[in-house]
């Protein structure tokens, strides 16, 4: 008698099973994943200036080889572009252009705004043919991707420079934000920050103090996901007396499109979210391609990930940014104007190029990934 009253229970249950199953399929089969990811890249994707490439090599033979990888900073009314230029010797120096509204470049000195000091000429003779060398945009000495940073009155140029051979070191140099504008190259002399007879690069500072002191970003290889390494200096113009620790392991998860992480590209701009960084990676199934991607940092404690974007917000897709070394986009600045971000980087290791998106679409996306995928219709059938 029992499973007289049970049996329409369990069949009232499976029924009610059922029709959530089927509803269910109806609502994933109203849109495909591959909508779904489309919808989700476009939101981040950055869009290209169809004045690409902006900077392109000239006849002057410091800047013979091919111009790259650009730093940028707006003061005054204009944006002031630091670009790494190779020269038909071998040697990277810092090109100077400028531009009012951020794409057209209006302004090109004939000349180099900064460099370090020249190689003799056994000195290039012996190394202008290094094979692992010219893999670094082919060059084998100098100045190489810089990032501009204004913090007060003064601009920071951040580099990678050859100091012996013993290593590859990040260097500091700075001028008034005054001097800057009117064009006078009062640099102080460089200061190296990182440590001797190491090899480091692409370390970024961020545009204000922390607590009172310099906030250097030198590596996102802190052993999780969830943070990257901040070190702190009290003086820029001086070598830190504690070298900085800056472990560099570029393998991660090779379930993520960021499966080797690189290093940062631009400073840290900061917004009411928090510290947006482009940084650069490698995926594991497209290993020959240099991507951009985007991620948060929490403003009081910036080593902190808040958020990651699942997908680049740009790779190598137009044709400049595969002539020259093939599949790389390099950025190296980033200009936030009103709601407008616009982010300045190297072509295959050739041109200079940059893209823009809306600043507050990126960080919403980037906060909230799954709220701009295209929503189905609910709906539910009935038997």
């Amino acid at each position: 008698m029992e499973i007289l009253f049970v049996l329409p229970a369990l069949i009232g249950a499976l029924i009610a099973t059922g029709l959530f199953f089927y509803g269910l399929y109806h609502i994933v089969k109203g849109f495909s994943f591959g909508e779904r990811l489309l919808a989700l890249a476009k939101s981040l994707g950055l869009v290209r200036a169809s004045d690409n490439p902006i900077i392109v090599r000239s006849g002057r033979s410091w800047e013979a080889h091919g111009v790259m990888n650009p730093a940028a900073v707006r003061a005054g009314d204009r944006v002031h572009i630091f670009y790494r230029a190779v020269g038909s010797d071998g040697v990277s120096r810092i090109g100077y252009a400028s531009s009012i509204d951020g794409v057209k470049v209006d302004e090109r000195l004939p000349y180099p705004v900064f460099a370090l000091s020249t190689p003799t000429d056994e000195y290039s003779k012996a190394f202008a043919h290094h094979m692992g060398l010219n893999k670094s945009g082919g060059s084998f000495a100098g100045v190489e991707d810089p990032r501009a940073t204004v913090i007060d009155d003064r601009m920071y140029l951040s580099f990678n420079a050859f100091s012996g051979w013993n290593s590859l070191r990040v260097g500091v140099s700075s001028i008034q934000l005054d001097d800057l504008l009117k064009q006078k190259w009062n640099w102080t002399p460089p200061t190296f920050i990182s440590p001797p007879r190491q090899v480091h690069k692409s370390w970024v500072l961020f545009p204000e103090k922390i607590d009172g002191k310099y906030a250097v970003l030198h590596s996102l290889h802190s052993g999780s996901r969830d943070s990257v390494l901040v070190d702190y200096l009290d003086t820029l113009h001086e070598e830190p007396k504690t070298p900085i620790i800056s472990p560099y392991n570029p393998k991660t998860a090779s379930s993520v499109w960021d499966s080797t992480l690189r290093g940062p590209g631009a400073p840290p701009i900061k917004t009411d979210k928090g510290w947006l960084l482009l940084y650069h990676a490698n995926d594991a199934r497209e290993s020959h391609k240099y991507k951009l991607g985007a991620l948060l940092l929490d403003l009081l404690n910036p080593s902190k990930v808040l958020a990651r974007a699942p997908l680049p917000v740009l790779t190598p897709d137009a044709p400049y940014e595969n002539d020259g070394k093939p599949g790389i986009v390099y950025a190296c600045g980033a200009v936030a104007d009103d709601d407008t971000l616009r982010v300045y980087y190297g072509g295959g290791d050739s041109v200079v190029c940059t893209a823009h998106t809306s600043l507050s679409k990126l960080l919403n996306t980037l906060s909230h990934p799954f709220d701009t995928l295209p929503a189905p219709a609910l709906r539910l059938s009935t038997i």
